[in-house]
């Protein structure tokens, strides 16, 4: 059977097997028998020019990434080794006399120290002291952190959830994506016993978190899922980005989401089958616990789809126990039947799915949403400017990134933002201070400056800075600021 066999309706990039005349031919011939970068049922045409030139740049900056993933690679590692080098010595001064010591400490990846390059971004590792278990933030700052400490490894995760946390460290998972082939998708899970569910009734008092890992910023393999196109039609969910159902677990040569995996299934991890066995496993020893999703970037697009795909498989008894789902530049999973499915099973009767998007971040732009193709956000967001004041809105605004109109301001902003970098550690205290890492990304966002935004760094600072005020009544509900 074919690897798309098991869906009547898909639309999958191949940007693999792009060469120079099937690219070209998507401009004059929507056809896609005639075509091996893009596949379809027999007899799919793509009609529309306009929509036919999104799939042609998306498979022409897919392509080039992928050429390029080796390089990447190596510059990342180069990157982050001498990052972690500098760290490690104290510094480059105090690096420098090491050397003349002989004394210089080497890092290595699988030290607890080891951190990745979104840890060299934004060393904090502590939560903010004066968020309280019962204050309103508080689900919302610990679900970035564990977010952005899902980016590192195994040991580093444990000690910072034990050692400064205070919390349980339960489990870490590499997981396997059929279709890549590769353990391309982590996530960890730990226990907070004392966040309650603030109701007052006691019930709760084990908040469960799950933290799906996010895109790596040298991973040509994992922006080029960000930025594809390809879709599957799931029944009961609607169409969803082909590239996330992979990584969170979705079967090849099968189908697609079997509830349970059988016995021929392959032994290795999927995400969403391990997360939720472990999940089965936890409530069934404490009942009143509840659980939380998070993710950023990457990570938040899993994050949304794994209660989804709970849903669909009838998983009532643990959706009654999500508490929330938390993401931060997330970018969009699906269609508008997958987001009025997800509004059914998240936000009734109460509000459980929380989008955060900070100015002017690419990722939550992405894929393309337009009137020639089918992506859509799951519900509203909310939103903060670069003087972190928060709005709640229906959508983020230029919801599509590339826009005349807005170019000026997004350069503008991004000059600002390098200024309130070198600022803010003074006006808002030191744990806000950026380092050499992040202003070296300020710098590059002088010329992108969508990419700066997209940091965890942005996202922390506006959930210690501002307060979620979500109001069902109100779309443009300004936040109360400390």
């Amino acid at each position: 059977m074919d690897e798309n066999g098991c869906f009547g309706d898909y639309l999958v990039l191949r940007p693999e097997k792009v060469g120079f005349w099937d690219v070209l031919r998507l401009l004059y011939s929507g056809k896609l028998d005639e075509n091996s970068c893009v596949d379809g049922p027999p007899g799919t045409e793509i009609g529309e020019l306009k929509r036919r030139w999104v799939v042609f740049v998306s498979l022409l900056i897919q392509r080039l990434l992928l050429l390029s993933s080796s390089s990447m690679a190596k510059v990342g590692s180069v990157v982050v080794f001498f990052g972690n080098l500098v760290t490690d010595n104290g510094g480059l001064l105090s690096l420098f006399v090491n050397y003349l010591r002989g004394e210089v400490r080497i890092p290595e990846k699988e030290f607890d120290t080891y951190k990745s390059a979104i840890g060299l971004i934004d060393t904090r590792l502590n939560l903010c002291t004066n968020i309280t278990e019962r204050d309103d933030r508080y689900k919302e700052q610990l679900a970035i952190m564990a977010a952005k400490v899902s980016y590192e490894n195994q040991a580093f995760i444990r000690r910072v959830v034990e050692n400064h946390w205070k919390m349980e460290f339960l489990a870490y998972y590499n997981c396997w994506n059929d279709y890549q082939e590769d353990y391309s998708t982590q996530a960890f899970m730990m226990s907070d016993r004392g966040a309650g569910d603030g109701d007052g009734d006691g019930d709760g008092d084990e908040l469960l978190v799950v933290a799906f890992r996010g895109t790596d910023p040298f991973n040509a393999t994992q922006w080029c899922t960000d930025i594809d196109f390809s879709w599957y039609a799931i029944p009961h969910l609607g169409k969803v980005h082909g590239g996330f159902m992979k990584a969170l677990g979705m079967q090849k040569n099968s189908d697609g989401w079997p509830r349970e995996l059988g016995r021929s299934t392959s032994p290795r991890p999927y995400a969403y089958y391990v997360l939720r066995e472990r999940l089965r496993d936890a409530i069934q020893r404490n009942p009143s616990a509840r659980f939380l999703v998070t993710g950023h970037s990457l990570g938040g697009a899993l994050a949304t789809l794994f209660p989804l795909v709970l849903a669909l498989h009838g998983e009532d008894a643990l959706l009654r126990r999500l508490e929330g789902v938390y993401t931060f530049g997330q970018p969009r999973v699906g269609d508008a039947s997958l987001a009025r499915f997800a509004e059914r099973c998240l936000d009734q009767p109460r509000r459980r799915y929380h989008r955060f998007v900070y100015c002017n971040d690419l990722v939550p732009r992405l894929p393309y949403d337009d009137g020639t193709l089918l992506f859509r956000h799951c519900g509203g967001c909310l939103y903060y400017d670069s003087l972190y004041r928060g709005t709640v809105r229906e959508e983020e605004p230029n919801k599509n990134y590339f826009s005349a109109r807005a170019a000026i301001p997004k350069y503008l902003n991004a000059a600002w933002e390098l200024v309130r970098g070198l600022l803010i550690g003074f006006v808002k205290g030191a744990e806000y201070r950026e380092g050499w890492a992040l202003r070296a990304l300020r710098l590059v966002g002088l010329l992108i400056p969508g990419l700066p935004p997209h940091s965890p760094q942005d996202y922390v600072n506006s959930t210690r800075l501002g307060k979620l005020l979500w109001d069902d009544d109100d779309a443009t509900t300004e936040l109360k600021q400390d």
